[in-house]
C-alpha cells in the first residue's frame, strides 16, 4: 500500500485538506496527533521531558504544557535539538503502526505532517503533496487559530522549510488560498489520480 505525504507550512490548512480526503474514504494519520499521543501523562517520553526541563513544564494535572515548551525550544535551538532527538524516533515508530489499517480497501493512505520534509518522515512516503498558501495567509490563519503573537508565528514560519524549497520537493500541489469548493475539487481530482496510479 502506498503512503502519500501531505505537508505544508503552519496555517496552510493541512487538517482541512486531510478531512476532505477522509470524506472520500482515505485513511489518514496526523503526525501532530501522534506527537501529542506519545507525550500523554504516563508515557516514558513525558517522564524524560519533565526530567530534562523540570516539573514546571507540566500543567497542574500532569500534562505537558505545550505552549511553555514551544516557547523554550523556539528560543533555545539546542533544546529543540534535544527534544527532536528524543521524540522523532518514537513518533516515527507510532506513525508506521497507525499507517497500516486492517481490512482497508483503498490503495493508499495519507501521512499528514508539518515536518514531513524537515525530518526523516519523508522516507516513509511514496509521493509528496504540498498544500500551498502565501505567507500572509499563514500568519492570519495561525494568529486567529492559536492566539499566538505575530512574532511567535513568524518565528515558527522561519524555523520551517521555506515555501520555495517545499514547493521544489512537491510531486503535487494543492492551492489552499481558494474557496473551499475549489479546494474540494482539487482534492477529488488528485484522489482519482492516486487511485489510478497506485490501484
Amino acid at each position: 500500500m502506498a503512503v502519500i505525504g501531505l505537508t505544508g507550512g503552519i496555517g496552510s490548512g493541512k487538517s482541512t485538506v486531510a478531512r476532505l480526503f477522509g470524506d472520500l474514504g482515505v485513511h489518514w494519520v496526523d503526525a501532530d496527533d501522534v506527537a501529542r499521543e506519545v507525550v500523554e501523562p504516563g508515557t516514558p517520553a513525558l517522564a524524560r521531558i519533565a526530567e530534562h526541563f523540570g516539573e514546571e513544564i507540566l500543567t497542574s494535572d500532569g500534562a505537558l504544557d505545550r505552549a511553555q515548551l514551544r516557547g523554550i525550544v523556539f528560543q533555545e535551538p539546542e533544546e529543540r535539538v534535544w527534544l527532536e532527538a528524543l521524540l522523532h524516533p518514537i513518533i516515527r515508530e507510532e506513525l508506521i503502526r497507525q499507517l497500516n489499517p486492517a481490512n482497508y480497501p483503498l490503495p493508499y493512505v495519507l501521512l499528514v505532517s508539518p515536518l514531513l520534509l524537515e525530518t526523516d518522515q519523508h522516507e516513509l512516503v511514496d509521493r509528496i503533496i504540498v498544500i500551498d498558501v502565501p505567507k500572509d495567509v499563514q500568519l492570519e490563519r495561525t494568529m486567529a487559530r492559536d492566539t499566538n503573537s505575530r512574532e511567535q508565528v513568524e518565528r515558527i514560519i522561519a524555523a520551517q522549510m521555506s515555501r520555495e524549497d517545499r514547493l521544489a520537493r512537491a510531486d503535487e500541489v494543492i492551492d489552499n488560498d481558494r474557496p473551499l469548493d475549489d479546494v474540494t475539487r482539487q482534492v477529488r481530482e488528485l484522489h482519482e489520480r492516486l487511485l489510478v496510479d497506485f490501484g
